[in-house]
């Protein structure tokens, strides 16, 4: 809006011809939004606590983990409203809304948002209730996924090729199986920022990360000079990405100020699944879907646990680890819940300066 608004007015000022830089309105959206979150988060936690709306410990828990969750009965949950409300303003305020990516994405993820809304509303209002069924929530973010892919493939007319990582110039044209690869990568992103988010700050601190290592992704794929010295795929309007990435980072960390361990606020699947959804989709309108493999390693290891748990189990009869995901399996060896947060982070930002490092042979 601001961009809209003011821009226009360089000729009168030459103040205002700052914004254009994508990088100035990328930096002072990121302060809007942990400013909007930190100012916000006291407001919406005070109401959410009125209604009664807090996290209760599950008795599907083995019974160790049960204890250790246990004083956090009445803490809200439903805070993702804290960081769906920062972004939406800041992107209002500074983001270019002619920019049909930046829409897209916002589109997305009040989508996602309205999804885990739901869920976790049935959780609250049904007590012994896991929320939506995992049918129904997988169908509301498969409409969205499907959605999306078809609108990228059929109206923006995008790309069908896949880049392959740490090969020189392979490309595979997936014709429209992209779709269902488009689809693939929204969805699983959506739900693995969901199933890593169950320690205070975890979740929120690595999707931080990732975002601002994908707004120096979004903002070398729209540059053509740089896209072209980096050998990367150049989409035109692409850096305007790079405003909501830092969005998303800075009402992250806004958040982390009352989600940090012990938390004061969960943001429930209100926040996981559009976060997630918004980072996967982001993956692949720049297509470095394989990227996010390694800067969201943490999301991936969380999976991968969780996949091996349940199929040792069901052939083996076995398990694996001491509980899925990995980090109740750490909580359980007697870590504290604060230093496997932290660690995890530690690793978070490895992975995501180690995928920049490779972002030519990527």
């Amino acid at each position: 809006m601001l961009y809209h608004l003011l821009y226009p007015l360089r000729d009168l000022w030459f103040g205002f011809n700052v914004f254009k830089y994508i990088t100035f309105r990328a930096a002072m959206a990121s302060i809007t939004a942990f400013l909007l979150s930190v100012i916000l988060g006291p407001i919406i936690i005070k109401m959410l606590s009125r209604l009664k709306v807090g996290e209760l410990p599950r008795r599907s828990y083995v019974e160790p983990l049960y204890q250790l969750h246990k004083h956090k009965t009445g803490t809200p949950t439903m805070g993702g409203l804290i960081i769906i409300v920062s972004v939406l303003i800041s992107a209002l305020l500074w983001s270019r809304l002619d920019n049909s990516f930046v829409i897209l994405c916002l589109i997305s993820m009040l989508w996602l948002a309205l999804v885990g809304f739901v869920d976790d509303y049935i959780k609250l209002i049904k007590p012994g209730s896991l929320g939506l069924s995992a049918t129904t929530k997988f169908v509301g973010q498969l409409l969205l996924a499907f959605g999306v892919a078809l609108y990228l493939f059929f109206t923006l007319n995008m790309s069908t090729e896949l880049y392959l990582p740490f090969v020189k110039n392979a490309v595979v044209n997936l014709g429209i199986f992209y779709i269902l690869f488009m689809v693939l990568v929204i969805v699983g992103a959506s739900n693995a920022v969901n199933i890593t988010d169950g320690l205070d700050g975890l979740a929120i601190g690595c999707v931080s990360f990732i975002a601002l290592t994908y707004g120096v992704v979004t903002y070398l794929t729209g540059h053509v000079e740089l896209s072209s010295y980096l050998n990367i795929y150049y989409l035109a309007g692409s850096s305007e990405l790079a405003v909501l990435c830092a969005i998303i980072a800075g009402s992250g960390l806004g958040f982390l100020w009352f989600n940090s361990y012990p938390a004061t606020v969960f943001m429930g699947d209100t926040g996981s699944l559009p976060l997630g959804g918004a980072i996967g989709l982001i993956s692949v309108l720049v297509k470095k879907e394989f990227l996010l493999l390694i800067v969201g390693g943490i999301f991936v290891f969380e999976v991968l646990s969780v996949i091996i748990q349940v199929v040792s189990f069901r052939v083996f009869g076995r398990r694996v680890f001491l509980m899925a995901p990995i980090h109740h399996h750490f909580q359980l060896k007697g870590w504290p819940e604060s230093k496997i947060t932290v660690r995890f982070w530690i690793i978070a930002i490895s992975l995501g300066l180690f995928g920049l490092a490779t972002l030519k042979l990527m």
